[in-house]
């Protein structure tokens, strides 16, 4: 079997080029969850999952130049299994066959996490929102996005130190959505952006430099954007642009209003720039 095993790897590695193989537990029951994995983490000369029902581990070769076993794993998720990396969403899992809606371990992990912790969503209020599970899924996002805007007003008035509280505010909100919460359309997004999004949130909390917090602001926008964009907002959102930030490249933003506020240049030249899209349900 093992002989087998080490063909196999052969046999993959030769389909696709600069290969890297990685084994990583996939959560699942039976064969059929074999087939959904395997075919969610497989795509022709790209990358190819084998998973085995008994160990619940995923072996999974890629083109490592090309993609990442993270952006496999995400795939897989999206199918509606967990894994060491991802949590799926509640609505895909919920499509599975009844033979193959495994114990989510990962999942109750997770909320035991938050529980332990006191990670307890906020309202814009600052309230809490209880246990209610409406309640967290309504406002996880919301918590993320009133944390983006109130972080764009600090820049618009050039004031660094509020900058660097309110992109610690949102690092907090970021770091407490729960994933297997989220709507399809949302999930997807948020797996795209969510590291992207922590990572620019952590240099403007960690530099009150103005300068340096909107060149972060600059890239934040732009995931937040698509996240936004996935989550139907109920309230609306214009994306506005600014031609002459990014030393002429031009820059976007968010706002909750409609007329224009630059937060790439503050009082220098606070109304330049125009709305390119209003988001709305």
């Amino acid at each position: 079997m093992i002989a087998v095993g080490l063909l196999s790897t052969t046999v993959l590695q030769a389909q696709i080029k600069n290969a890297k193989t990685e084994t990583i537990k996939v959560y699942g029951n039976c064969g059929m969850c074999e087939t959904t994995i395997e075919k969610a983490g497989t795509k022709s000369k790209l990358y190819k999952t084998e998973w085995n029902v008994d160990t619940k581990m995923a072996s999974i070769t890629y083109d490592s130049k090309k993609t990442t076993a993270d952006a496999v794993l995400k795939s897989i998720a999206l199918s509606g299994y967990d894994n060491a990396s991802y949590l799926a969403p509640d609505e895909a899992y919920s499509k599975l066959h009844g033979c193959c809606k495994y114990e989510r371990e990962s999942k109750t992990a997770v909320a035991s996490t938050n529980t332990a912790t006191g990670n307890t969503m906020q309202g814009h209020s600052g309230h809490s929102q209880g246990n209610s599970t409406i309640n967290k899924e309504a406002s996880q996002l919301k918590a993320v996005f009133d944390n983006y805007f109130a972080l764009k007003d600090a820049l618009v008035k050039t004031d660094g130190n509020t900058a660097s509280t309110n992109a610690a505010s949102l690092l907090t909100a970021l770091e407490a959505v729960e994933m297997g919460k989220l709507k399809t359309e949302e999930h997807t997004v948020w797996m795209k952006v969510e590291k992207a999004l922590k990572t620019d949130a952590q240099h403007i909390k960690e530099n009150k430099d103005t300068e340096h917090q909107r060149g972060h602001f600059m890239s934040l926008s732009k995931n937040m954007y698509e996240l936004i964009k996935a989550a139907k907002p109920a309230e609306t959102v214009y994306y506005q642009f600014c031609p002459m930030a990014n030393d002429g490249k031009g820059a976007n933003w968010l706002s909750k209003e409609s007329a224009i506020k630059n937060p790439y240049y503050g009082n220098q030249m606070l109304t330049c720039g125009k709305t390119v899209e209003t988001i709305k349900q």
